[in-house]
């Protein structure tokens, strides 16, 4: 073997081992049903490959607006929960989505990644590979050898740019499966518009006609009424108990945590749990919670002059209760948004009201009452 083909059976090599890699990670994933373990597998089996004994994978969530670190090997991925990693604090990972490479560096570590992450693992030499596709920034992955070591080879390189693309693969995929669901979500709300407009609106529209007369009506008459409304009622009571479309999504954080990140995400409202206390939602109840907590945020955001929003629960007597509540309402505004209205079709498949208004005090509340027993 010369060396000229020497570096293109090693490049070959290090194509086969990133391939064989992510799919032994997807597919234990799978098998195990370790959907959330799989990004940590991804970074166990970068170690397996590569001169890197510690690494951190960041990915950009959609749904919750925010930086994740969503899996780690060789740290623990406690560290980073609660952060809020921007890409302005962290240049390197910037560069490295730019120039589309992976990037080793010892130089201004400090400038480069935010604070926490370099004084937490105490790393003197950082590998950044990036988590992009088609022009699509979706998050980076950092790295370090765990002390001094040789800097990484062409193979190695090449390895993490593939698992890269791999990862960015992946979260493309969940994105395309979440747009399935959400068409999904659409035709069932096609499907419940024409269901109620061919039942109860006819129906309702015949009873109208019928009453809109001068004409006194015998008793067979107004039995026939009575039994069209009824049956009105009745198709209108089905449809409401299907499924109305926006179906809340999953969630794996909690609501006080949800609090901490739209503090951070709106500072000028000043969002604090009232009286100091504890934020406690029953874990079934925490997706619905949780988006309701999003649309009263925004809709103080939008709607109002807030410089203080208040967030409180109470679990009493079978039922759990959510009030968000702001100031700087005044009386122009108009504070009832589209995503509170849609939030109350969430809580109506939940079992639960959504009530939501204008208080006393230039004050406007969104209070959420869902029944619930402790199993």
């Amino acid at each position: 073997m010369t060396d000229e083909t020497a570096p293109t059976t090693q490049l070959t090599h290090a194509h086969t081992d990133a391939i064989e890699i992510f799919a032994e990670v997807l597919a234990q994933s799978e098998e195990e049903g370790l959907a959330d373990d799989f990004y940590s597998r991804l970074c166990e089996g970068i170690t397996r490959c590569t001169a890197l004994r510690r690494v951190v994978l960041f990915r950009y969530d959609s749904a919750r607006r925010r930086i994740l670190a969503a899996g780690s090997f060789g740290v623990d991925l406690d560290l980073f929960h609660g952060d809020f990693f921007t890409l302005e604090a962290a240049g390197l990972a910037r560069e490295a989505l730019e120039q589309d490479r992976v990037i080793e560096t010892a130089e201004d570590l400090d400038r480069r990644l935010p604070a926490g992450y370099v004084a937490r693992l105490q790393a003197s030499t950082v590998v950044c590979t990036p988590i992009s596709a088609r022009g699509r920034w979706l998050g980076a992955i950092l790295g370090d050898r765990g002390g001094d070591g040789p800097p990484l080879t062409d193979a190695e390189r090449e390895v993490l740019w593939i698992l890269g693309k791999m990862a960015a693969l992946a979260a493309m995929a969940r994105a395309a499966t979440r747009q399935h669901e959400r068409a999904a979500a659409l035709e069932q709300r096609i499907d419940l518009a024409r269901e109620v407009h061919e039942g109860v609106v006819q129906r309702l529209f015949g009873v109208s006609l019928a009453l809109s007369g001068d004409q006194l009506f015998d008793e067979q008459t107004r039995r026939r009424c009575a039994e069209e409304v009824q049956a009105a009622l009745g198709d209108l009571r089905t449809a409401m108990q299907r499924p109305l479309g926006r179906v809340v999504a999953a969630t794996s954080t909690t609501l006080a945590e949800e609090v901490a990140r739209l503090s951070h995400e709106y500072p000028e409202l000043g969002i604090a749990v009232d009286d100091g206390g504890e934020l406690a939602v029953p874990a079934p109840l925490e997706p619905l919670a949780q988006s309701v907590l999003g649309e009263a945020i925004r809709n103080a955001h939008k709607h109002a002059r807030a410089s203080r929003v208040g967030v409180r629960t109470q679990m009493s007597d079978g039922t759990f209760v959510l009030e968000v509540t702001n100031d700087g309402v005044g009386e122009s505004a108009e504070p009832a948004g589209m995503g509170l209205r849609l939030a109350g079709f969430e809580a109506l498949q939940a079992g639960g009201l959504l009530e939501f208004g204008a208080r006393e005090g230039d004050r406007w509340q969104v209070r959420l009452v869902v029944p619930y027993e402790e199993p």
